[in-house]
């Protein structure tokens, strides 16, 4: 969790960097991140359902989303946040005149 919470807020605070204005595209966003978390989501309760996938008790929270740990449905929510905030911040580095 500890690791989501910094990878999370460094971008998190950043997007509201001016000139970046990553805030602005929240909406593509949400809607891209729908589709990763759909087939992706998807196939990890499906795995987790089966038993082809577990989590250790010992590392995870015991809250649990749809028989996910709330780690793991954090992750794919924060970690496609942090893919294209990256994007977006290489973009805009891009095309900055030096």
């Amino acid at each position: 969790m500890a690791v989501l919470i910094l990878a999370f807020s460094v971008p998190f605070f950043l997007s509201f960097f001016p000139p970046l204005k990553f805030y602005r595209n929240f909406r593509a966003y949400i809607l891209s991140n729908l589709l990763v978390l759909l087939i992706f989501g998807g196939w990890d309760i499906f795995a987790t359902y089966r038993g082809h996938w577990s989590f250790s008790p010992d590392g995870v929270y015991p809250f649990r989303i749809i028989n996910l740990p709330l780690e793991e449905a954090l992750f794919f929510i924060v970690i496609p946040f942090c893919c294209i905030f990256t994007w977006e911040a290489f973009l805009y580095l891009k095309k900055r005149p030096k």
